[in-house]
């Protein structure tokens, strides 16, 4: 087995006197144990350390000196961060000038006349132990990209200010970057350090002007313990313009949550709060600042009780599919073609709960595979239901969430799937979110790819509310795109967004995929999508998503228009 010291790099030791004796004497004393380097005044010593600054271990340093004495090497070291840590043993013979050398940071001293060489070798390897030590605690205390408080130093110390120090009145910060996954993969590991490391910077000018700890606990998200501010807005406003200038080209957006100051309520529990705040606004580009509250707790409160009745939910199927179709608009009347499976939840006791409640806090728990697998199953049923009544062929579209995506077993579940209720590949369409292909990107095409392959159509849900760039579309396996409904709300007075429709319309047409229209609401945005060429609509001008025994009027009704034609 090979030894530590076997593989350490060996220790540079300056040795910094006037006198050639001394520098020979000290020279033949360490020799054998570190390499030796030498300087005789004060300007040739710094020469040296700023040469060697990555390598030095230990400084020999004379006092008396000319050009430039000890103290002032030792204060010009003490002002330069790079510098200061280095340690400094110091020779002397003036015992006088022991305690200002202490002051200004040596770290022992050899007396002169030398005389013993066990005891010089003794003292230079105990404070190079002593050094090592602290920078190895120093590496464990600070995170290495943005020097803030790793996670466990931070709570320790966070811990003690709560217990000591019961006379500041510190709130608990947490901020986090939207998407930060994202920024990584499109543009690249290195600027997303970049962001983390301007983000820390200002952090910590943040707190030499305020009285607190930082720490960067996660990949993208920090925590501030600090004394109460007057406008958290403030503060989050210069994180957000410090991390906002590294790319005029790049969208980057902050969001931060405050548990304001509660003697009652330890470090921990404080930090839990305000990141339940700062998650309450995942997304939310317009609002991206949130205070704990009452109200807040409540919503935590709930959200907890959702996580721990989603299991019976999926049993005692308390968990509902609704339908909302898609209609062919080139058609005249237009006819209904397919429909989305959308999942709601009739609870048995807080009744019926959206979506909206329910999916992100799923998706930010890792348990929205749960729902999405509850989904396929009683949409591919639901769907051989129809096949057998009417021998009407309706595909449903189904999501697939990113963690739906990476699960080893997707593809025998879904070809399963289809098996167990005689179908088809082309009666389940799979609808992937645009944001999740920017993300481990080469992976999800790959086992996009398989499915398409297989048969089964790829929609792109939510098309221009992500991050994928045109070249990226070229390469994608899919089939439709869905046209995110915040380009549809103001077609009708925005010529703007109009116009961006049709340009998504051409550059569909050009990779010829179908488009999907989500959101229509209004006779006049029907018309506006027609006329530009939109294959297929969904949205509440022809239906809100209704329960299976509702939507068969609806195809009872094609199968009514088609008998007449």
């Amino acid at each position: 087995m090979i030894q530590s010291k076997q593989i350490e790099r060996p220790k540079l030791v300056l040795v910094v006197d006037d006198h050639e004796i001394n520098r020979d004497a000290l020279g033949v004393i360490l020799e054998d144990e570190y390499n030796i380097i030498f300087a005789e005044n004060g300007k040739e010593a710094l020469d040296q350390v700023y040469r060697y600054v990555d390598e030095l271990s230990i400084i020999l340093l004379d006092l008396n000196m000319p050009v430039m004495s000890g103290f002032e090497v030792m204060q010009h070291m003490k002002e330069d961060e790079r510098l200061r840590d280095i340690p400094i043993l110091v020779l002397t013979a003036d015992k006088s000038a022991e305690l200002k050398a202490l002051q200004m940071g040596a770290a022992d001293f050899i007396t002169k006349p030398f005389d013993i060489p066990e005891v010089i070798v003794a003292r230079v390897s105990g404070i190079l132990e002593r050094s090592e030590g602290k920078k190895l605690i120093s590496a464990a205390e600070h995170d290495w990209l943005t020097g803030l408080y790793t996670r466990n130093f931070f709570f320790e110390y966070a811990g003690r200010l709560y217990q000591y120090h019961p006379e500041l009145h510190l709130d608990a910060i947490v901020i986090d970057i939207e998407k930060f996954h994202t920024i990584n993969a499109v543009n690249g590991r290195e600027f997303g350090n970049s962001v983390l490391k301007e983000i820390g910077m200002e952090i910590r000018a943040f707190l030499t002007e305020n009285e607190g700890i930082a720490s960067r606990i996660e990949a993208d998200r920090f925590n501030i313990y600090c004394v109460q501010q007057a406008d958290y807005q403030e503060l989050l406003d210069r994180l957000q313009k410090r991390a906002s200038r590294l790319s005029a080209k790049v969208s980057i957006h902050l969001r931060m949550g405050v548990m304001p100051w509660n003697r009652e309520i330890e470090p921990v529990q404080m930090f839990d709060r305000a990141r339940a705040a700062c998650n309450m606004i995942r997304g939310d580009y317009q609002n991206p600042l949130m205070i704990y509250n009452d109200e807040l707790h409540r919503r935590e409160l709930l959200n907890q009780r959702l996580l721990n009745d989603l299991n019976n939910a999926t049993k005692e199927f308390q968990l509902k599919v609704y339908y909302q179709p898609k209609y062919d608009v080139q058609s005249d009347p237009p006819r209904l073609k397919s429909a989305e499976a959308l999942i709601r939840w009739v609870h048995p006791e807080l009744g019926m709960i959206s979506p909206g409640e329910f999916v992100p806090l799923f998706e930010g728990n890792g348990l929205i595979s749960i729902v999405d697998s509850f989904v396929w199953n009683e949409a591919a049923r639901q769907v051989s239901r129809w096949k057998e009544k009417y021998h009407f062929l309706l595909p449903v579209s189904v999501n697939l969430s990113r963690a739906d995506v990476f699960d080893p077993t997707l593809v025998d579940r879904l070809v399963s799937l289809i098996e167990e209720n005689g179908l088809s590949f082309k009666d389940i369409k799979l609808e992937v979110t645009e944001s999740a292909y920017t993300d481990k990107a080469k992976d999800l095409l790959d086992i996009v790819r398989r499915l398409r392959e297989l048969g089964f159509e790829i929609e792109m849900d939510d098309f221009g509310s992500g991050y994928s760039s045109l070249n990226m579309l070229s390469d994608m396996p899919i089939d439709v795109l869905k046209m995110d409904m915040k380009f549809i709300r103001n077609i009708e007075s925005n010529e703007t967004d109009m116009h961006l429709v049709r340009l998504i319309l051409d550059i569909a047409k050009y990779l010829r995929l179908m488009v999907v229209a989500e959101g229509v609401e209004t006779e006049g945005q029907l018309s506006l999508l027609k006329e530009a060429g939109c294959d297929l609509v969904q949205g509440f001008y022809f239906s809100r998503p209704i329960p299976p025994e509702e939507f068969e009027k609806l195809i009872e009704k094609e199968l009514e228009i088609a008998a007449e034609q």
